[in-house]
C-alpha cells in the first residue's frame, strides 16, 4: 500500500540503491518519468547526476555527495536538466533508508521550484525598474531643488544689493542735508536699510536658504555697530544662541535688534555718557526669548523725541510676529523683553 501510495504521488519521488556501485536509481514513480521526460528504462540503473548539465550549481552537488557520504538528510535546491534539455529547479530532500545492515536506500521527494524562481527574477527586474525610477524621480527632485536654491540665493544676493544701493544713496544724502531733524531722520533710515541688507547677505551665504541663524547675525550685526563707537566710552555687547528661525523672519528680526540698539546708544547715554547695551536671545518652549538692556539713563531720564518713532516700530513689529514685549526701568537704563513664537523648523 505504501508503494501505491508513492507511486501515485503527484509529487515526483525517486529512491537510489545505496548498495549498488554509484548509488543508481532503484525506483521512480510516474510523477518524476513525467517532471524529467524520461521513461523508466531510461532512469533505473543510472545516477541522479544524468539530470544535472552546464549550470548546475557545483557546490550544491558536493553538499549532497558530502551528505550522502555520511548517511546524512539533506534539502537542497539544485538547477536540473530534463530529457530535452529545458532547465528546472528542482526543490529536493533526500533521507537515507537503513536497516540492520546500515543505509540501503536513499529516497527524494522533490518538487519543481522553476515557478518561484521566475517569479522571484521577475520581482527583482521589477525592482530594479522601480529603483530606477526613484532614482530618476530623487536626481529631478534634486535638481530642482538646486535651482530652487539657487534661485533664492539669487534673490537674495540682489535684494541685499539693492538695499546697499539704497542706504549708500540715503548716507550720501544725509552728508548733505544740513543738521536736523531731516539729516537725523535720513542717517537712521540708511542704518535700519543696512541691517535689513546683513540679513539677506546672510541668508544668500547660508546653504539652507529657508532658514536664518539669528547667531550669526547678531556676530556681524555687533561687528558693525561697535566700528562706529570709542570702545573706551560706549560698547554692544551679544550673547545669542544660534537659533534657527523661518527665513521669513530675517528682515522682521534684524529691524527689531538694530531699532532697539540704535535706540538705546542713540537716547540713552546724553552728554557723552559711557555705558554699554547688551542683546541675549534664547530658546525657550514657546519660542525665542529676545532681550535688550542698556545702563543709560532710563525710561525716565532720555529727552522727549516728537519726531522719533522707534518705539511704535518696534512694537508694530512685534505685533507682525505675533510677539509680546515689555518696557522696564532697569534702575539704571532700560530693559526690553521680547517673546516671539518661532515657526517649526520643516
Amino acid at each position: 500500500m505504501l508503494v501505491d501510495a508513492f507511486a501515485r504521488s503527484p509529487s515526483p519521488m525517486v529512491i537510489t540503491d545505496a548498495r549498488a556501485p554509484d548509488n543508481p536509481v532503484a525506483w521512480a514513480n510516474a510523477a518524476f518519468l513525467q517532471s524529467t521526460g524520461y521513461g523508466v528504462d531510461e532512469v533505473v540503473g543510472r545516477n541522479c547526476r544524468m539530470l544535472q548539465g552546464p549550470a548546475t550549481d557545483r557546490a550544491t552537488v558536493e553538499r549532497i555527495r558530502t551528505a550522502i557520504q555520511a548517511a546524512e538528510p539533506i534539502s537542497v535546491e539544485l538547477l536540473n536538466y530534463r530529457k530535452d534539455g529545458t532547465a528546472f529547479w528542482n526543490a529536493m530532500t533526500i533521507t537515507p533508508v537503513s536497516d540492520a545492515d546500515g543505509v540501503a536506500f536513499y529516497y527524494a521527494a522533490q518538487a519543481d521550484m522553476t515557478h518561484v524562481h521566475q517569479f522571484e527574477v521577475t520581482l527583482r527586474g521589477t525592482n530594479d525598474e522601480l529603483e530606477r525610477l526613484v532614482d530618476a524621480r530623487t536626481q529631478a527632485l534634486t535638481a530642482a531643488l538646486e535651482q530652487k536654491t539657487a534661485l533664492l540665493h539669487e534673490v537674495d544676493h540682489r535684494v541685499k544689493n539693492n538695499l546697499q544701493v539704497i542706504s549708500s544713496l540715503m548716507l550720501l544724502k544725509a552728508r548733505r542735508t544740513p543738521e536736523g531733524e531731516a539729516r537725523d531722520a535720513l542717517q537712521s533710515m540708511a542704518e535700519r536699510i543696512g541691517a535689513l541688507s546683513t540679513a539677506h547677505r546672510l541668508l544668500y551665504s547660508e546653504g539652507d536658504c529657508a532658514h536664518f541663524n539669528l547667531g550669526e547675525f547678531a556676530s556681524e550685526f555687533l561687528a558693525d555697530m561697535n566700528a562706529g563707537l570709542d570702545p573706551e566710552r560706549r560698547r554692544v555687547e551679544a550673547d545669542v544662541e544660534p537659533i534657527a528661525v523661518a527665513a521669513a523672519m530675517a528682515a522682521p528680526l534684524a529691524l527689531l535688534i538694530h531699532e532697539l540698539t540704535a535706540n538705546a546708544l542713540r537716547h540713552a547715554f546724553p552728554d557723552e555718557r559711557e555705558g554699554r547695551v547688551s542683546i541675549a536671545a534664547r530658546r525657550n518652549a514657546s519660542g525665542m526669548h529676545l532681550t535688550i538692556r542698556d545702563d543709560g539713563v532710563g525710561l525716565a531720564g532720555a529727552s522727549p523725541n516728537p519726531a522719533g518713532f522707534g518705539r511704535n516700530l518696534v512694537e508694530m513689529v512685534v505685533r507682525q510676529m505675533r510677539g509680546t514685549i515689555v518696557w522696564t526701568d532697569a534702575a539704571p537704563g532700560t530693559n526690553v523683553e521680547i517673546d516671539i513664537p518661532l515657526q517649526t523648523a520643516s
